[in-house]
């Protein structure tokens, strides 16, 4: 049980690494991060609204309390990070290993948070 808790914090805490370095290049960093979304074809006014949603994911896995809300945090993150994957696999800009280290903890994550609190 020890085990499992230790693996769940790490991975979690790695996906909560990844995902405030995001956020905070989304807030802090947005001309940047408008011209790479510009560079993707998706539109720069949802920079701001998905950084956000970024850090609610965070809060609702984090806590213990927001058991439905964790499912769908989990579910939004998977659907991000596959396709932050194929965005940067599809202009070849060969930056898609941030992508899969994440898709790679968040499933770890949720794997052993079910393992803990089952």
């Amino acid at each position: 049980m020890k085990t499992n808790k230790i693996i769940y914090y790490i991975s979690t805490g790695l996906l909560t690494a990844i995902m405030l370095f995001s956020a905070s290049m989304y807030f802090f960093k947005h001309d940047a991060i408008s011209e790479a979304f510009k560079h993707f074809g998706y539109p720069t006014y949802i920079i701001y609204p998905y950084a956000t949603l970024k850090l609610l994911g965070l809060i609702a896995i984090w806590s213990p309390k927001f058991k439905v809300l964790k499912e769908w945090a989990y579910a939004g993150y998977f659907f991000a990070f596959i396709l932050a994957f194929f965005a940067h696999v599809m202009v070849n800009d060969g930056q898609q290993g941030t992508a899969i280290i994440a898709f790679v903890a968040l499933i770890v994550s949720y794997i052993f948070n079910k393992k803990i609190n089952n």
